[in-house]
């Protein structure tokens, strides 16, 4: 098994095509060791494709930060060569980073009906064109520069979801996107096995295969088992139910659909992304509802509770979102009352696990019945687990594995999956995020690294904010702020008033006056010695009050607050 920290190993392949000096090349931008920005590159000489431009939501210590997005130094140093972009669906992880990617490169996009639409709503939003968009469907096959890509029907937890079989001058590479195998899909439109089985069936040189799931040895359920769930809790409830989920899932919306009509309820939906996709959905085809079923968030008030049905965002307890606020009783449309039942028809993100928590919490203290968790059924993955990527694999039969999509442990035990069905070791690679995996007319190799990363998004400011930032946000989050102000004449260097403090999240000054006194003595007594020793330079003058403030507070305290001096001319 080849990993990114050693790049020597070369393994030997044959392949059926001319004598060709040139490398095909697999470089993940994003995706391997992490959940969510998946990105991957393919370049042949002079031509590249690129495979989604997905985002991450931020970790606890990124303060501030609203998303997460690939570093593309890459594609933009090369931004020439680049073909065209192809998307496998639409959720976030995908697509999410594309509105900021398409403003520094120009290039064509390619998706499913479906997957662009909701594309096309994120991309307005920011201002950004959507010319650049062009749809396909399953089964369609595209020539970008020298890759010949065939799109294949999967299964997901969206519609519309889509693997790709791309021809190189050096063989194929199989990119299988999010994939589960769902036997009754709730569209009925299952997983392309046939063209699956005739591109096994012509070699594949490279599979790169998703491995969110790959931890997980019990059959993932079918998407239709959630439907019966909520036919459960349906029956039961005695008013409103409100289901929060995420605003992509278009099959689970179908199935909250699907059992408020049932049970004679009234849809409303809430919450901007789950409006527009609804919306978008709608529009396509992918949702059906009967005339009358969906109606305004402001038309609820005319109907008694038990026959609303609220379909909502905040099943990750985003601080933000419509279920989080409606938990924290500041909703201005929607107020939870103990006849509500709520159901959370997701499982949290990795990281996510407090936020989601804390929800439910506030939730259960309004009174309201909330149902979550695996057991009750309300939820069920749209990756695949053990035995659906084994069938992959034996549909597939690649001379080359290497996993993606999944955070080091995982793609690690996707490694020994491949190992366990007869791949060898030495042709399956697992690489990071930059790392260049390489193939020639006889080798296949990890070889060096191109520059990769995270962008963070804040605000309208894109990759603006940086470590140095971050960290500056985390020590204020911690230990809090001292601004120290004094007055010099400019002339003299004399301290003419001065020195004063304000303290924010470090100690209440009020409350801690002798701490202050003795702070206020001992920078007093450093600016006195700067005077004596004709010390006037005023970045000499911040680094003396620096020191020596820092060093008392951390003596007293054991506390290291932000310092920040300010020296006004008189």
């Amino acid at each position: 098994m080849a990993s990114n920290s050693s790049n020597t190993h070369s393994a030997t392949h044959s392949a059926n095509h001319p004598a060709n000096a040139k490398k095909l090349q697999v470089i993940p931008l994003g995706g391997l060791g992490e959940i969510g920005k998946n990105m991957t590159v393919l370049r042949f000489g002079n031509d590249i494709l690129v495979i989604d431009a997905g985002l991450m939501f931020p970790t606890e210590d990124m303060l501030g930060i609203d998303l997460v997005i690939p570093d593309i130094t890459y594609l933009l140093e090369n931004r020439d060569c680049i073909k065209g972009i192809v998307l496998t669906h639409g959720h976030e992880d995908h697509i999410g980073a594309l509105p900021y990617v398409l403003t520094q490169i120009d290039v064509p996009v390619y998706g499913t009906p479906l997957t662009l639409g909701i594309l096309k709503g994120r991309l307005e939003e920011r201002g950004v064109s959507t010319q650049n968009l062009h749809p396909i469907m399953a089964g369609d096959q595209l020539r970008l520069g020298c890759f010949a890509i065939k799109f294949v029907r999967v299964n997901h937890s969206i519609p519309d979801a889509v693997a790709l079989a791309i021809r190189t001058p050096l063989g194929t590479i199989f990119h299988t996107g999010d994939f589960k195998m769902d036997y009754t899909p709730v569209d009925g439109k299952l997983t392309d096995f046939k063209t699956l089985s005739e591109i096994g069936n012509k070699s594949v040189l490279l599979m790169l295969a998703d491995s969110t799931n790959a931890e997980r040895t019990e059959p993932v359920p079918s998407e239709a088992t959630v439907g019966v769930a909520f036919d459960r809790v349906f029956r039961r409830a005695r008013g409103r139910i409100i289901v929060a989920t995420f605003s992509s899932n278009v099959s689970r919306i179908q199935q909250i659909i699907d059992s408020a009509v049932r049970y004679r309820r009234k849809v409303a939906i809430l919450g901007r992304s789950m409006v527009n996709v609804t919306n978008i959905a709608m529009e396509l085809g992918y949702l059906t509802a009967p005339e009358g079923t969906i109606v305004d968030i402001d038309e609820i008030g005319r109907y008694n509770d038990n026959q609303i049905v609220i379909a909502t965002t905040g099943s990750q307890g985003e601080p933000m979102s419509a279920l989080t606020r409606m938990a924290m009783s500041s909703h201005r449309k929607v107020n939870i009352t103990p006849m509500d039942t709520i159901i959370i028809s997701a499982t949290p993100i990795p990281g996510n696990e407090r936020y989601v928590g804390k929800t439910i919490d506030l939730l259960l203290k309004l009174g309201a019945d909330v149902v979550y968790g695996r057991s009750e059924g309300i939820h069920v993955s749209g990756h695949a687990g053990q035995d659906a990527l084994k069938l992959m694999h034996n549909l597939i039969r690649p001379r080359y594995f290497m996993p993606v999509h999944g955070e080091y442990r995982m793609l690690v035990r996707h490694a020994k999956l491949a190992q366990s069905l007869g791949m060898p070791e030495e042709n399956i690679f697992l690489n990071e995020n930059g790392g260049i995996l390489e193939f020639t007319r006889n080798t296949a190799k990890l070889n060096g690294k191109v520059q990769s990363g995270i962008v963070l998004i804040d605000g309208l400011g894109v990759g603006d904010v940086g470590n140095i930032v971050l960290r500056d946000r985390q020590q204020l989050s911690r230990e809090g702020v001292i601004i120290v102000v004094v007055t010099i004449n400019r002339s003299s260097g004399r301290m003419v008033s001065g020195p004063d403090f304000v303290s924010r999240g470090f100690v209440y000054v009020r409350e801690s006056e002798e701490l202050m006194d003795t702070a206020r003595r001992r920078v007093f007594s450093a600016l006195k010695k700067c005077e004596d020793e004709h010390i006037t330079e005023w970045s000499s003058i911040k680094t003396t009050i620096r020191d020596v403030l820092g060093r008392f507070i951390f003596d007293a305290t054991r506390r290291r607050p932000m310092i920040l001096p300010i020296i006004m001319e008189a």
